[in-house]
């Protein structure tokens, strides 16, 4: 964790900005696989991570917003728990690593609460993503688990998007070794796109690089020659010759900030004509939304300006008709692009998500659309200096979709149905990149990670057995 100052300060900044009263932060309790005793790899709420860096189970944090005042809830380990576990720090030494000076028992946490509500003090709550939470929450405040979101406080959330969003030299540090991480990952997949592999084995060993770096992965991974499903958890498929790997993955940092990187390599060690035109419509997209990634310019316009030089190469291969302007405002291009050029990045991998995508990505300013492709646009809203999003262009040609579209005669003026259905099977092609927006101008976090044709092809050529 960091040092106790920065979560001390990340809690004055808080209590700050929100009026009187009390925000309630609660941990993450450990999730059960079958039963109690086999439960799923812990992972701390990312909020209350933000605001104590304490990764353990069964903790709850109270910020008294006029005085200050921070209490740190939970329970002491037992004897019996130390017999399986191990000893473990008391919660007035996980209290004292996060600057917190005061602790009380879980089980005292309802009764204060109580006693703020009947002072007619008001309770900040996020909103719960978690049963447990649910249940907490209609325990401690008496609002039932179907209503617990719509009870969620819209100052705390904005307060909270508002603090996370602007990435602090050090959490940029720890974004940039869980790249480095993530860049061996994806050049040892380019080196295992192999005629006979399977999509199985090489995700396998990128899991089990991510934990060698000290971390794990920050989302499953999606390794797969069907490329035109978007998040495609599937690894059966065995790598042939004519096949393109699209390998979307990262790793953590050991404190849980999170890369999101996306390659893809042609299997047979080169690109073919074909692969090589969508490879570069793609790469050209992207390169320009990265250098377009300033403060100041809205993501939304960042994604318009992806999406109308995705289409003029998609005009040349043969596949769309001009004019580009009118093609991308009619939304044809999204036939190949359905998706959004990226989103924010900290410690979640969609970042902040669990509050709510369209306070963490829109503002007053930018609204989302209604329009196919651009609706799902997670980010829309002015860049900030400080804030880190993903880059993400690609082009996939998605059987069921190409049909339905041709079938209805959608865009038929600005999409070559011909040429389209003749893509089928191509896959899809994304590359991804993170980026940190600075005052000086866009940076792409971490070591560069092999990208350009010839750097693909230079290891993806390469024979070598890695077991």
């Amino acid at each position: 964790m960091f040092s106790a100052p920065t979560y001390v300060a990340r809690r004055r900044e808080l209590a700050n900005q929100m009026p009187p009263g009390l925000v309630l932060l609660l941990g993450n309790e450990e999730a059960p696989m079958n039963y109690e005793a086999n439960p799923y790899p812990f992972r701390q709420d990312s909020t209350f991570l933000y605001y104590t860096g304490l990764d353990q189970p069964g903790l709850a944090l109270l910020i008294d917003t006029a005085t200050g005042k921070c209490t740190l809830y939970g329970k002491d380990a037992g004897l019996d728990e130390v017999v399986w576990t191990g000893p473990k720090p008391s919660v007035a030494d996980r209290a004292e690593v996060s600057g917190i000076g005061n602790t009380a028992r879980r089980a005292d946490l309802e009764a204060d609460v109580q006693t703020a509500i009947q002072a007619d003090r008001d309770v900040h709550v996020l909103p719960p993503y978690r049963d447990t939470h649910r249940i907490r929450l209609e325990q401690l405040l008496g609002v039932t688990a179907d209503r617990s979101n719509d009870f969620a406080s819209k100052p705390l959330i904005r307060a909270v998007v508002a603090q996370r969003s602007v990435k602090s030299n050090e959490e940029i540090r720890q974004l940039t070794s869980a790249v480095e991480v993530t860049k061996r990952m994806h050049e040892t997949a380019m080196l295992m796109a192999q005629p006979g592999r399977t999509e199985q084995e090489i995700a396998a060993k990128l899991s089990g690089l991510a934990l060698t770096g000290g971390g794990e992965l920050s989302f499953p991974i999606t390794c797969s020659v069907r490329g035109e499903v978007l998040h495609n958890h599937h690894y059966a498929n065995p790598l042939l010759d004519e096949d393109l790997l699209l390998v979307d993955t990262g790793a953590t940092s050991p404190m849980h900030y999170a890369a999101d990187v996306t390659r893809v390599a042609p299997v047979s060690g080169t690109f073919s004509d074909r692969q090589r035109a969508v490879y570069r419509a793609v790469l050209d997209a992207q390169e320009t939304a990265i250098a377009a990634c300033t403060p100041g310019t809205t993501f939304r316009e960042i994604h318009l300006t992806a999406s109308r030089v995705l289409t003029e190469h998609l005009i040349d291969i043969g596949l769309m008709n001009g004019p580009v302007e009118d093609a991308v405002e009619a939304g044809a291009h999204a036939l190949f692009f359905p998706h959004g050029l990226g989103h924010m990045l900290g410690l979640d991998v969609h970042d902040m998500e669990n509050l709510g995508e369209d306070f963490v990505g829109y503002s007053d300013d930018v609204e989302r659309s209604d329009q196919f492709g651009l609706n799902a646009l997670r980010l829309g809203r002015e860049l900030e200096s400080g804030f880190v999003v993903t880059v993400e262009p690609g082009c996939y040609f998605i059987p069921q979709l190409i049909a339905r579209w041709r079938d209805s005669e959608k865009h038929a003026d600005f999409i070559n149905y011909d040429v389209a259905t003749d893509f089928i099977g191509f896959g899809g092609i994304r590359i991804e990149d993170d980026v940190h927006v600075t005052a000086d101008g866009p940076e792409i976090i971490g070591p560069p990670i092999a990208k350009s044709i010839d750097e693909v092809e230079s290891l993806a050529s390469q024979r070598i057995e890695i077991g």
